[in-house]
């Protein structure tokens, strides 16, 4: 259950970031927010065990 907790919760910052990247004009924090979503949704692929 915990697990599928972590995992929802890591879907909803994933979401969250998304919307960030959307809303942000400035092109450094695009490209960070970008880095940062694609870390959590490597993260969502490879669950740590």
């Amino acid at each position: 259950m915990d697990d599928d907790r972590e995992h929802r919760e890591l879907q909803e910052r994933v979401m969250r970031f998304r919307v960030m990247e959307r809303e942000v004009t400035d092109p450094l924090a695009i490209g960070l927010l970008h880095d940062i979503v694609t870390e959590l949704e490597a993260a969502l692929e490879h669950p740590k065990e």
